[in-house]
């Protein structure tokens, strides 16, 4: 089971790997650093922003080509699935002055797991696209926001 968000921004390609891959863009507007050197077989971890940086997420970088795809596993830090860990796409097509971005999340456990990433997902990407186009997030976190 999967699921897919796609969503078009008004930037280059390297804005939105970059607003992904750099800890303190994504601080900006996920409200966690995603942490790596993001070299295929490089751990990532997906930071809280407190003094503790805590991470809530972790996993292996997969494959990497900056700054059209990002493949990696996601996890919690002590979880292990039978299964394996589900798996994270970022994928950026380049439309003259836009991109797609379309994120993908594989391998999930049944229809719970796949509602929970398209709430997140669809907020997160809200925010990183509007975080892209005028240098600010929403004035909201928009994960925040009851259903």
């Amino acid at each position: 089971m999967k699921f897919e968000y796609v969503s078009y921004i008004e930037a280059t390609p390297e804005q939105v790997w970059r607003a992904l891959t750099e800890a303190d863009l994504s601080a900006e507007y996920w409200g966690h650093r995603n942490v790596s050197d993001w070299r295929v077989g490089s751990r990532w971890e997906h930071q809280r922003t407190d003094e503790a940086q805590t991470a809530d997420v972790v996993g292996t970088v997969l494959e990497s080509v900056p700054p059209v795809r990002l493949l990696a596993t996601w996890s919690a830090p002590d979880e292990t699935r039978a299964d394996g860990p589900t798996r994270f796409a970022a994928d950026i097509q380049s439309y003259g002055e836009i991109v797609r971005l379309t994120v993908t999340q594989e391998n999930l456990a049944d229809e719970n797991e796949r509602e929970g990433f398209a709430a997140g997902w669809s907020a997160v990407v809200s925010n990183l696209k509007s975080f892209v186009e005028t240098g600010h997030p929403l004035s909201r976190a928009p994960w925040e926001m009851p259903w």
